[in-house]
Protein backbone atom coordinates (compact mmCIF):
# COMPACT_ATOMS: atom_id res chain seq x y z
CA UNK A 1 0.00 0.00 0.00
CA UNK A 2 1.44 3.41 -0.97
CA UNK A 3 0.12 6.98 0.65
CA UNK A 4 -1.26 9.40 -2.24
CA UNK A 5 -1.66 12.83 -0.78
CA UNK A 6 -3.52 15.06 -3.73
CA UNK A 7 -3.57 19.40 -3.02
CA UNK A 8 -6.06 20.84 -5.25
CA UNK A 9 -8.82 23.82 -4.99
CA UNK A 10 -12.34 23.65 -3.27
CA UNK A 11 -15.09 23.35 -6.30
CA UNK A 12 -17.60 23.94 -3.54
CA UNK A 13 -20.92 23.94 -5.15
CA UNK A 14 -19.89 24.10 -8.74
CA UNK A 15 -18.40 20.84 -8.01
CA UNK A 16 -21.17 19.25 -6.52
CA UNK A 17 -23.50 20.48 -9.46
CA UNK A 18 -20.32 19.45 -12.36
CA UNK A 19 -18.98 16.42 -11.89
CA UNK A 20 -16.65 16.95 -15.00
CA UNK A 21 -14.69 19.70 -12.60
CA UNK A 22 -12.17 17.09 -11.92
CA UNK A 23 -9.49 18.93 -10.59
CA UNK A 24 -11.44 19.59 -7.55
CA UNK A 25 -11.08 18.60 -3.74
CA UNK A 26 -14.92 17.34 -4.40
CA UNK A 27 -14.10 15.24 -7.57
CA UNK A 28 -10.64 13.65 -6.88
CA UNK A 29 -9.54 14.04 -10.28
CA UNK A 30 -11.26 10.79 -10.58
CA UNK A 31 -8.75 8.95 -8.73
CA UNK A 32 -10.52 7.58 -5.79
CA UNK A 33 -12.50 4.52 -6.12
CA UNK A 34 -9.81 3.37 -8.83
CA UNK A 35 -6.81 3.78 -5.71
CA UNK A 36 -9.50 2.41 -3.29
CA UNK A 37 -9.74 -0.75 -5.48
CA UNK A 38 -5.81 -1.08 -5.43
CA UNK A 39 -5.96 -1.12 -1.89
CA UNK A 40 -4.16 2.63 -1.37
CA UNK A 41 -4.97 5.38 1.03
CA UNK A 42 -5.83 9.12 -0.68
CA UNK A 43 -5.58 11.65 1.06
CA UNK A 44 -7.42 15.22 -0.61
CA UNK A 45 -7.36 18.46 0.46
CA UNK A 46 -7.05 22.31 -0.47
CA UNK A 47 -5.22 23.61 2.89
CA UNK A 48 -2.00 24.05 2.21
CA UNK A 49 -0.63 27.01 4.07
CA UNK A 50 1.42 26.69 6.97
CA UNK A 51 2.89 23.38 9.40
CA UNK A 52 -0.54 22.97 10.81
CA UNK A 53 -1.96 22.55 7.41
CA UNK A 54 -2.91 19.11 6.14
CA UNK A 55 -0.66 19.27 3.60
CA UNK A 56 2.55 19.48 5.46
CA UNK A 57 1.13 16.86 8.18
CA UNK A 58 0.75 14.54 6.29
CA UNK A 59 3.25 15.04 3.68
CA UNK A 60 6.26 13.38 5.61
CA UNK A 61 4.65 9.74 5.26
CA UNK A 62 3.23 10.41 1.95
CA UNK A 63 4.60 7.92 -1.34
CA UNK A 64 3.19 10.37 -4.10
CA UNK A 65 2.19 13.95 -4.11
CA UNK A 66 -0.15 15.40 -6.77
CA UNK A 67 -0.14 18.96 -6.65
CA UNK A 68 -1.70 21.26 -9.32
CA UNK A 69 -0.52 24.79 -10.81
CA UNK A 70 -3.93 26.32 -9.79
CA UNK A 71 -3.54 25.83 -5.90
CA UNK A 72 -0.31 25.05 -6.06
CA UNK A 73 0.89 23.01 -2.96
CA UNK A 74 4.83 24.99 -2.70
CA UNK A 75 7.16 21.48 -2.24
CA UNK A 76 9.91 23.67 -1.01
CA UNK A 77 13.67 22.44 -0.31
CA UNK A 78 12.25 22.48 3.54
CA UNK A 79 9.14 20.19 2.66
CA UNK A 80 11.55 18.23 0.58
CA UNK A 81 13.79 17.58 2.95
CA UNK A 82 10.84 16.44 5.67
CA UNK A 83 9.40 14.68 3.19
CA UNK A 84 11.13 10.86 4.12
CA UNK A 85 9.14 8.61 1.98
CA UNK A 86 8.23 10.71 -1.20
CA UNK A 87 9.43 8.94 -4.02
CA UNK A 88 7.36 10.95 -6.59
CA UNK A 89 5.35 14.07 -7.07
CA UNK A 90 2.41 14.88 -9.57
CA UNK A 91 1.76 17.77 -11.05
CA UNK A 92 -1.85 17.56 -12.79
CA UNK A 93 -1.70 20.14 -15.43
CA UNK A 94 1.39 21.52 -17.01
CA UNK A 95 4.19 23.54 -14.92
CA UNK A 96 6.15 22.27 -12.14
CA UNK A 97 7.69 25.26 -10.45
CA UNK A 98 6.38 25.10 -7.19
CA UNK A 99 8.41 21.90 -6.64
CA UNK A 100 12.27 22.67 -5.41
CA UNK A 101 13.70 20.16 -8.41
CA UNK A 102 16.93 20.87 -7.10
CA UNK A 103 15.96 19.29 -3.95
CA UNK A 104 14.27 16.55 -5.60
CA UNK A 105 17.08 15.64 -7.92
CA UNK A 106 18.68 15.61 -4.46
CA UNK A 107 16.43 13.10 -2.74
CA UNK A 108 15.61 11.48 -6.20
CA UNK A 109 12.24 12.13 -6.04
CA UNK A 110 10.57 11.77 -9.63
CA UNK A 111 8.59 14.83 -11.02
CA UNK A 112 6.13 14.41 -13.49
CA UNK A 113 3.64 16.53 -14.99
CA UNK A 114 0.84 15.69 -17.74
CA UNK A 115 2.56 17.45 -20.80
CA UNK A 116 0.51 19.07 -23.73
CA UNK A 117 -2.48 18.44 -21.61
CA UNK A 118 -4.01 21.78 -21.28
CA UNK A 119 -1.48 23.75 -24.47
CA UNK A 120 -4.61 24.25 -26.63
CA UNK A 121 -6.42 25.15 -23.58
CA UNK A 122 -3.89 28.08 -22.59
CA UNK A 123 -3.24 29.17 -26.12
CA UNK A 124 -7.16 30.38 -26.60
CA UNK A 125 -6.80 32.19 -23.44
CA UNK A 126 -3.70 34.07 -24.83
CA UNK A 127 -5.64 34.96 -27.83
CA UNK A 128 -8.19 36.06 -25.93
CA UNK A 129 -7.02 38.00 -23.65
CA UNK A 130 -5.05 39.95 -26.72
CA UNK A 131 -8.62 40.49 -28.38
CA UNK A 132 -9.94 42.35 -24.91
CA UNK A 133 -6.82 44.11 -24.17
CA UNK A 134 -6.53 45.47 -28.08
CA UNK A 135 -10.39 45.94 -28.49
CA UNK A 136 -10.69 47.80 -24.71
CA UNK A 137 -13.77 45.20 -24.51
CA UNK A 138 -13.88 45.06 -20.20
CA UNK A 139 -14.40 48.70 -19.91
CA UNK A 140 -17.07 48.32 -22.96
CA UNK A 141 -18.93 45.61 -21.13
CA UNK A 142 -18.36 47.91 -18.01
CA UNK A 143 -19.99 50.25 -19.34
CA UNK A 144 -22.76 48.60 -20.33
CA UNK A 145 -23.50 46.75 -16.91
CA UNK A 146 -23.65 50.32 -15.64
CA UNK A 147 -26.19 51.41 -17.86
CA UNK A 148 -24.13 54.10 -19.77
CA UNK A 149 -23.59 54.52 -23.59
CA UNK A 150 -20.62 56.68 -24.71
CA UNK A 151 -18.84 55.08 -27.58
CA UNK A 152 -16.49 57.80 -28.29
CA UNK A 153 -14.92 56.49 -24.10
CA UNK A 154 -14.51 53.35 -25.44
CA UNK A 155 -13.59 53.76 -28.76
CA UNK A 156 -11.01 56.30 -27.85
CA UNK A 157 -8.60 53.43 -26.61
CA UNK A 158 -9.98 50.61 -28.90
CA UNK A 159 -6.88 49.31 -31.76
CA UNK A 160 -6.82 46.40 -33.98
CA UNK A 161 -4.88 43.04 -33.97
CA UNK A 162 -4.11 43.40 -37.61
CA UNK A 163 -1.43 44.85 -38.27
CA UNK A 164 0.35 44.94 -34.60
CA UNK A 165 4.00 43.46 -34.10
CA UNK A 166 3.17 40.78 -32.10
CA UNK A 167 5.65 38.47 -29.90
CA UNK A 168 5.79 35.01 -27.92
CA UNK A 169 8.55 35.20 -24.72
CA UNK A 170 8.65 31.39 -25.12
CA UNK A 171 7.95 29.83 -28.72
CA UNK A 172 7.51 25.61 -26.94
CA UNK A 173 4.04 24.12 -27.01
CA UNK A 174 1.91 26.70 -25.73
CA UNK A 175 3.81 30.03 -27.54
CA UNK A 176 4.25 27.79 -31.04
CA UNK A 177 -0.01 27.32 -30.79
CA UNK A 178 -0.44 31.18 -30.06
CA UNK A 179 1.35 31.70 -33.05
CA UNK A 180 -0.76 29.50 -35.63
CA UNK A 181 -3.90 31.41 -33.81
CA UNK A 182 -2.63 34.39 -34.56
CA UNK A 183 -1.62 33.99 -38.46
CA UNK A 184 -5.19 34.97 -39.76
CA UNK A 185 -4.91 38.53 -37.74
CA UNK A 186 -2.58 39.22 -40.66
CA UNK A 187 -0.35 40.86 -38.08
CA UNK A 188 2.69 42.78 -39.74
CA UNK A 189 4.72 40.43 -37.75
CA UNK A 190 4.56 37.79 -36.12
CA UNK A 191 7.91 37.43 -33.43
CA UNK A 192 9.25 35.36 -31.37
CA UNK A 193 12.39 35.13 -28.32
CA UNK A 194 13.53 31.33 -27.25
CA UNK A 195 16.65 30.30 -26.43
CA UNK A 196 16.06 27.57 -28.52
CA UNK A 197 15.21 28.29 -32.44
CA UNK A 198 12.28 26.43 -34.45
CA UNK A 199 12.88 24.10 -36.91
CA UNK A 200 12.82 26.01 -40.35
CA UNK A 201 9.86 24.29 -41.14
CA UNK A 202 7.36 25.50 -38.37
CA UNK A 203 8.98 28.82 -38.54
CA UNK A 204 7.95 29.15 -42.00
CA UNK A 205 4.16 27.42 -41.36
CA UNK A 206 3.60 30.79 -39.33
CA UNK A 207 5.60 33.07 -40.94
CA UNK A 208 7.38 33.70 -37.37
CA UNK A 209 10.71 35.64 -36.98
CA UNK A 210 13.42 34.92 -33.78
CA UNK A 211 14.76 37.62 -32.34
CA UNK A 212 17.83 36.77 -30.28
CA UNK A 213 17.80 40.08 -28.20
CA UNK A 214 15.55 40.87 -25.57
CA UNK A 215 15.63 44.17 -25.39
CA UNK A 216 15.31 44.43 -29.37
CA UNK A 217 12.29 41.87 -29.18
CA UNK A 218 10.60 44.09 -26.67
CA UNK A 219 11.12 47.38 -28.34
CA UNK A 220 9.55 45.86 -31.54
CA UNK A 221 6.43 44.58 -30.34
CA UNK A 222 3.13 45.92 -29.92
CA UNK A 223 1.81 43.01 -28.03
CA UNK A 224 3.97 40.71 -25.96
CA UNK A 225 2.96 37.37 -24.89
CA UNK A 226 4.94 35.29 -21.99
CA UNK A 227 4.73 31.80 -22.88
CA UNK A 228 7.98 30.45 -20.90
CA UNK A 229 8.25 28.08 -17.65
CA UNK A 230 9.22 30.03 -15.03
CA UNK A 231 12.52 28.83 -13.26
CA UNK A 232 16.03 31.19 -12.39
CA UNK A 233 16.74 32.14 -15.48
CA UNK A 234 12.83 33.65 -16.59
CA UNK A 235 11.96 35.01 -12.54
CA UNK A 236 11.48 38.70 -13.15
CA UNK A 237 12.31 38.55 -16.64
CA UNK A 238 10.04 41.45 -16.74
CA UNK A 239 11.03 44.04 -14.42
CA UNK A 240 11.20 47.84 -13.70
CA UNK A 241 13.73 48.21 -16.22
CA UNK A 242 12.85 46.16 -19.21
CA UNK A 243 9.30 47.10 -19.38
CA UNK A 244 11.08 50.42 -20.03
CA UNK A 245 12.22 48.70 -23.38
CA UNK A 246 8.46 48.28 -24.21
CA UNK A 247 6.81 50.38 -26.91
CA UNK A 248 5.22 53.15 -24.65
CA UNK A 249 1.30 52.02 -25.20
CA UNK A 250 1.92 48.02 -25.46
CA UNK A 251 -0.34 45.45 -23.95
CA UNK A 252 1.07 42.70 -22.28
CA UNK A 253 -0.28 39.23 -22.12
CA UNK A 254 0.95 36.53 -19.32
CA UNK A 255 -0.54 32.75 -18.71
CA UNK A 256 2.68 31.43 -18.31
CA UNK A 257 3.64 31.78 -14.35
CA UNK A 258 3.33 35.30 -12.39
CA UNK A 259 6.79 35.74 -11.00
CA UNK A 260 8.46 35.81 -14.73
CA UNK A 261 6.80 39.58 -14.40
CA UNK A 262 7.34 42.09 -11.73
CA UNK A 263 3.92 42.65 -9.89
CA UNK A 264 4.83 46.26 -8.98
CA UNK A 265 6.57 46.95 -12.20
CA UNK A 266 4.02 46.08 -14.28
CA UNK A 267 1.14 47.36 -12.32
CA UNK A 268 2.89 50.72 -12.21
CA UNK A 269 3.28 50.70 -16.04
CA UNK A 270 -0.72 49.88 -16.38
CA UNK A 271 -0.88 53.05 -14.27
CA UNK A 272 1.50 55.36 -15.93
CA UNK A 273 0.14 54.32 -19.23
CA UNK A 274 3.51 53.02 -20.62
CA UNK A 275 1.69 49.65 -20.64
CA UNK A 276 -1.74 50.03 -22.20
CA UNK A 277 -2.42 46.97 -20.43
CA UNK A 278 -1.96 44.04 -18.97
CA UNK A 279 -3.58 40.17 -19.00
CA UNK A 280 -3.19 36.83 -17.42
CA UNK A 281 -4.33 34.43 -14.82
CA UNK A 282 -1.45 33.92 -13.47
CA UNK A 283 0.03 35.54 -10.06
CA UNK A 284 3.29 35.53 -8.18
CA UNK A 285 1.75 34.16 -5.18
CA UNK A 286 -1.57 31.93 -5.66
CA UNK A 287 -4.29 32.51 -4.61
CA UNK A 288 -3.66 35.97 -4.94
CA UNK A 289 -3.82 38.40 -1.89
CA UNK A 290 -6.72 41.39 -2.13
CA UNK A 291 -4.59 43.79 -1.61
CA UNK A 292 -2.47 42.70 -4.82
CA UNK A 293 -2.00 45.23 -7.08
CA UNK A 294 -2.76 43.37 -9.98
CA UNK A 295 -6.57 43.36 -9.20
CA UNK A 296 -7.09 47.07 -8.64
CA UNK A 297 -4.31 48.34 -11.46
CA UNK A 298 -6.37 50.70 -14.62
CA UNK A 299 -4.46 53.08 -16.74
CA UNK A 300 -4.70 56.48 -17.04
CA UNK A 301 -7.94 55.77 -19.41
CA UNK A 302 -9.57 53.51 -17.10
CA UNK A 303 -9.00 50.17 -18.76
CA UNK A 304 -5.99 47.93 -19.65
CA UNK A 305 -6.94 45.39 -16.52
CA UNK A 306 -7.67 42.08 -18.15
CA UNK A 307 -6.92 39.88 -15.09
CA UNK A 308 -8.43 36.62 -14.04
CA UNK A 309 -8.08 33.90 -11.32
CA UNK A 310 -5.71 30.91 -12.79
CA UNK A 311 -8.59 29.49 -15.53
CA UNK A 312 -6.73 29.33 -18.72
CA UNK A 313 -5.44 25.73 -18.50
CA UNK A 314 -8.21 24.44 -16.21
CA UNK A 315 -11.18 23.91 -18.67
CA UNK A 316 -13.27 21.27 -18.58
CA UNK A 317 -11.81 19.81 -21.51
CA UNK A 318 -8.31 20.61 -20.15
CA UNK A 319 -9.00 18.63 -16.83
CA UNK A 320 -10.36 15.09 -18.34
CA UNK A 321 -7.13 15.02 -20.39
CA UNK A 322 -4.98 15.88 -17.66
CA UNK A 323 -7.03 13.76 -15.03
CA UNK A 324 -6.26 10.95 -17.58
CA UNK A 325 -2.68 12.09 -17.37
CA UNK A 326 -2.28 11.77 -13.27
CA UNK A 327 -3.87 8.39 -13.24
CA UNK A 328 -1.19 7.14 -16.56
CA UNK A 329 1.91 7.92 -14.05
CA UNK A 330 1.12 6.94 -11.17
CA UNK A 331 -0.20 3.52 -12.54
CA UNK A 332 3.23 3.43 -14.18
CA UNK A 333 5.27 4.53 -11.22
CA UNK A 334 2.71 1.31 -9.20
CA UNK A 335 3.26 -1.48 -11.97
CA UNK A 336 6.75 -0.14 -12.36
CA UNK A 337 6.82 1.07 -16.12
CA UNK A 338 8.58 3.76 -17.85
CA UNK A 339 6.69 7.00 -18.08
CA UNK A 340 6.09 8.87 -20.98
CA UNK A 341 9.56 10.82 -21.75
CA UNK A 342 7.53 14.09 -22.47
CA UNK A 343 5.74 13.63 -19.19
CA UNK A 344 9.14 13.61 -16.84
CA UNK A 345 10.78 16.97 -15.32
CA UNK A 346 13.53 15.24 -13.09
CA UNK A 347 14.65 11.37 -12.60
CA UNK A 348 17.57 9.83 -10.69
CA UNK A 349 18.73 12.70 -9.98
CA UNK A 350 18.57 14.50 -13.37
CA UNK A 351 16.78 17.01 -15.17
CA UNK A 352 15.38 14.83 -18.06
CA UNK A 353 14.29 18.42 -19.94
CA UNK A 354 15.65 21.64 -21.14
CA UNK A 355 11.94 23.41 -19.94
CA UNK A 356 13.57 24.77 -16.80
CA UNK A 357 16.51 26.19 -17.75
CA UNK A 358 19.46 25.00 -19.39
CA UNK A 359 21.67 23.69 -16.88
CA UNK A 360 25.57 22.13 -17.00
Amino acid sequence: MVKVLAILYDGGKAAEEEPRLLGTVENKLGLSEWLKERGHEFIVTSDKEGPNSVFQRELPTADILITTPFHPGYLTRDLVEKAKNLKLAVTAGVGSDHIDLNAANEKKILVAEVTGSNVVSVAEHVVMSMLLLVRNFVPAHEMIRRGDWVVSDVARNTFDLEGKVIGTIGAGRIGYRVLQRLVPFDAAELLYYDYNPLPAEAEKAVGAKRVEDLKEFLGKCDVVTVNAPLHEGTKDLINKETVQWMKKGAWLVNTARGAICNAEAVAEAVKSGHLNGYAGDVWNVQPAPKEHPWRTMLNPLGGGNGMTPHVSGTSIDAQARYAAGVKKIIENFLDGKEQTPSDVIVINGEYATKAYGIRK
